[in-house]
Parts: structure tokens; sequence; C-alpha cells
């Protein structure tokens, strides 16, 4: 199967799945190989995860920057029982972010997998799909616990 096929089959997943992030992402990298530009791919490959969580970032820190979290919100996280669960959430998360993260550039193939499993996700489940970097750090894990067992 060609490059231009399984652009074109991942955005009408994309779009069937009603995840129009992987639709747009699919689009763009089409037309950047239909236009001869793929030598942008090597570059995308290695700055695209880099660039993405940037902007991710700073859309998470704009509730600061713009005033609109005040210290009684910010001492309610280090003294509520809900507040110190999302701080665990959040230190687990980047966490497991971080996991994902070396096992997708160790096993940049398993990425088809999480794509499958994200468009099950929204398809069977309602679910949302907020990056490959979850899904790869909890799939790190199933490989850690599996290589466990395993021996």
């Amino acid at each position: 199967m060609s490059g231009e096929s399984i652009m074109v089959a991942l955005i009408l997943i994309g779009i069937l799945g009603k995840s129009n992030i992987l639709a747009t992402a699919a689009c763009l990298l089409l037309v950047l190989k239909l236009l001869n530009l793929q030598h942008f791919f090597p570059l995308l490959e290695r700055r695209g995860l880099e660039l993405g969580l940037l902007f991710l970032l700073i859309s998470v820190l704009v509730p600061f920057a713009a005033g609109k979290v005040d210290t009684k919100e910010i001492t309610y996280n280090f003294t509520s029982l809900p507040g110190i669960f999302a701080i665990l959430g959040g230190a687990l998360a980047t966490y497991m972010n971080a996991q994902g993260l070396t096992m997708l550039k160790l096993e940049p193939e398993l990425m088809i997998g999480l794509v499958i499993g994200s468009i099950i996700g929204i398809v069977a489940w309602g679910g949302i799909p907020v990056g490959p970097l979850m899904a790869a750090g909890l799939a790190a894990l199933f490989i850690k616990i599996a290589g466990f067992f395993k021996g």
C-alpha cells in the first residue's frame, strides 16, 4: 500500500471516526507529498512532536498568564484531596507520556496500533483523542507488565 493510499485511508477513518485532528494531519501530509515537498518530512518527524507539545503547554498555561488562576485556587490544589489527586495525576501522566515518547522513538511502527486504538476508542466508546503520547505511555506500561509476567 502506498503512502498516498494510507493517508487517504486515514483521512476517511478520521472523518468517519469524528477525529478532525487525524483527518487534518493526514490531509496536510498528503498535500505535502502530492506537492513533492516530502523533503519536509524529516523535519516534521524530528521536530513536529516538540512543536505540538509546545502549543499544548502554551494552551495549558494561558489561564495563568491571563490571571484567571488566583492564589486561593492554587492553595486549594495543595491542601484538598481532589487537588492533591490532580497533582498526582498530572505527575503520573507526564511520566507516562515520557515513557510513551521513549517507546515511540525506539519503535515508531507502533504508532499505527495507537492510531487504530484511538479510532476504536472514539467510535466504540465516544472517547476523545488527546494525543498519542498517553496512549504510547499506556502501551509501554502494558509491554513492561507483559515482559514481567513473561519472565
